[in-house]
């Protein structure tokens, strides 16, 4: 995980000085705010994962003369077939449209959304897939 942590870390420096010269160029504070919580994001997230990497074993993606079958082995259970993203996708649309259109509509998403996110997150509880 240095590898990537190292790379968020060089984004957010070099976000960095690019907020400094857009700000000297442009004198733009919508711009800059942007660009600067774009620094923090990837600060942020470079100091999580090199703080992560820490307590987790080696990867052999970090060991320079790491050999391909040390990469081998099970990855993690990945969903075979599932519908649950296309309704959850489907209520978050109704709620995004529900921020243009109207209050009773973002209520209609949002229970909508909820619902289908618990369902999604629990599909693997019941039925034939069940563990």
């Amino acid at each position: 995980m240095k590898v990537e942590g190292w790379l968020f870390l060089g984004c957010g420096v070099f976000l960095m000085g690019a907020d400094v010269v857009y700000w000297y160029v442009s004198y733009d504070p919508t711009g800059t705010t942007a660009l600067a919580l774009s620094v923090g994001l990837c600060l942020l997230t470079g100091f999580y994962v090199l703080f992560t990497g820490r307590r987790l074993p080696m990867r052999p993606e970090d060991d320079d003369r790491g050999e391909i079958a040390q990469g081998t082995g099970e990855v993690g259970f990945f969903s075979p077939h599932s519908w649950w993203p296309l309704w959850v996708g489907l209520a978050a649309a109704v709620t995004a449209v529900g921020f243009a259109i109207g209050w009773w509509l973002l209520i209609i998403g949002a229970v909508a959304l909820m619902l289908t996110s618990i369902a999604f997150v629990f599909e693997y509880y019941r039925g034939h897939f069940s563990h």
